[in-house]
């Protein structure tokens, strides 16, 4: 019968892009298909146009030293900096250098994953009491609930413990408590992909969305609405990079998939137990470093043209960062999981203002002062974004070997990848993107040479990296 590609990939995300890659590489036709106009998924850079910046909308820093990122941005010549800098604590109003960052890591290194999982705000109670007597305990407790909810983007009812322990484990091996920035931004990453997937003569098209796939073992047909019309493509085997969110969303809602049949009870089990977290990020840039003459109270000495880092409970954006150590007059705010549900659907200017009062009480600036000096403001909403529905994934309490399951192939036909499925505790990040849509191309590779009728995951992970 005749089909359309050896493989088409669902998804021009960086998960669907590294397995188109090592697939058109090794001399498969590939096409892939990519709802939105640009490619990248939840990677996207904007170049600022008076700073000659990057602008992240999605992904931004590199936690510590995955090879696959560090491989593509070397090759290119691109430079990777360090953030460095001050991190800054807003109490009762007056900022100080903040000095609990020991206290929160002596909480979390005390998860057991051998002991029944169970959620972050559970294991919280059960480890620290809120303790009226004990003020730095009940400080160092709310410190620890806002980094998970922050770093993860997840709710601490919900995340569970034995997730959050894999993945510090990850990060340990790669030094994950370190964070650097790209000099071009992840748009050097996706230029990169762009350049194998020309070499490699693999097919992309855009704002084609997918809306049913039809599939039995050995066959599939996509049924999607582009620029022309419907279209309906066959191919022998499929590879699914959608987000976490979009598989869990049901018809008729826009970008969800319709599966005849239906994905497989294990493979939808998999999905309750894996949860999507919400950001909002907004990227400020103001005329000039204004913050640069701020000297924090009783500090007259010390500016905070240092700053990197500055936290607060503000119940908008509690988190900010600078460019540090480029000294551009831009500043990101941060708003997770309920300060994210509060701003979503929102519309630009509700959004940009309440950046500007949260920064001003930051700064004990009035909003009419910093006004003037905002030149331009960049975001976007990816929890109301049909094509994304949130952030990152994490895993919920008695969600060990849901990644597994949701990555695992179906009957040699479809296969799954995507930062929801990676394995190897790195959830939510690019290189976990990466590292999933490599194993999955290491199955189907595997799979067509061996001419086997199943395969399962985690039988391919040296062949993965032999790829890479």
């Amino acid at each position: 019968m005749s089909t359309d590609a050896d493989v088409i990939v669902i998804g021009a995300g960086v998960s669907g892009l590294a397995a188109a890659s090592a697939l058109g590489r090794r001399g498969h036709s590939v096409l892939v298909l990519e709802a939105r106009a640009w490619i990248g998924g939840r990677v996207l850079t904007q170049q600022d146009p008076v700073c000659q910046a990057p602008i992240e909308f999605g992904a931004e820093f590199i936690h510590g030293r995955p090879a696959s990122i560090w491989k593509a941005f070397r090759q290119h010549k691109i430079n990777i900096a360090e953030v460095k800098g001050d991190n800054w604590c807003a109490e009762e109003g007056r900022l100080s250098t903040c000095d609990f960052f020991s206290e929160v890591e002596d909480i979390l290194d005390k998860m057991d994953d051998r002991s029944p999982d169970e959620s972050f705000y559970t294991f919280l109670q059960r480890c620290c009491p809120d303790s009226k007597k004990n003020t730095q305990q009940r400080e160092a407790r709310e410190r620890a609930l806002e980094y998970v909810s922050g770093f993860n983007a997840a709710d601490p009812e919900l995340v569970g413990v034995h997730w959050l322990v894999k993945g510090m484990r990850a990060e340990e091996k790669i030094e994950g408590d370190r964070a650097f920035r790209p000099e071009t931004g992840y748009a050097g990453l996706i230029e990169s992909f762009l350049e194998q997937l020309s070499q490699a003569d693999v097919s992309i098209r855009t704002s084609t969305v997918v809306e049913e796939i039809e599939w039995k073992q050995g066959l599939t047909k996509v049924k999607g609405r582009g620029p022309q019309g419907i279209t309906t493509l066959t191919s022998p085997r499929l590879l699914v990079t959608l987000p976490l969110a979009v598989l869990q969303a049901s018809p008729p809602q826009v970008g969800a998939v319709q599966f005849s049949p239906p994905l497989p009870e294990t493979k939808q089990e998999a999905l309750t137990k894996l949860e999507m977290g919400k950001v909002i990020r907004v990227v400020l840039r103001f005329r000039h470093r204004f913050w640069d003459a701020i000297s924090p109270h009783g500090q007259r000495s010390k500016t905070l043209a240092g700053a990197s880092f500055l936290f607060s409970q503000d119940p908008w954006f509690p988190t900010w960062w600078t460019t540090l150590p480029a000294k551009f007059p831009i500043i990101t705010g941060w708003a997770p999981f309920r300060c994210a549900e509060r701003l979503s659907g929102r519309d630009r200017s509700f959004v940009v203002a309440h950046s500007l009062r949260s920064l001003g009480l930051l700064f004990d600036i009035a909003t009419e002062d910093l006004e003037p000096l905002l030149d331009a403001a960049y975001f976007h909403d990816w929890q109301n974004d049909p094509f994304s529905r949130g952030a990152y994934s994490y895993g919920k309490v008695g969600a060990d070997g849901a990644q597994e399951a949701l990555g695992s192939p179906v009957e040699n036909t479809l296969f799954f990848a995507g930062e929801a499925t990676d394995t190897t505790g790195r959830n939510g990040t690019v290189d976990g993107a990466i590292a999933s849509g490599r194993r999955a191309a290491a199955e189907i590779l595997r799979c067509t040479r061996a001419h086997t009728s199943s395969c399962e995951i985690g039988k391919f992970h040296r062949f993965a990296n032999n790829i890479a």
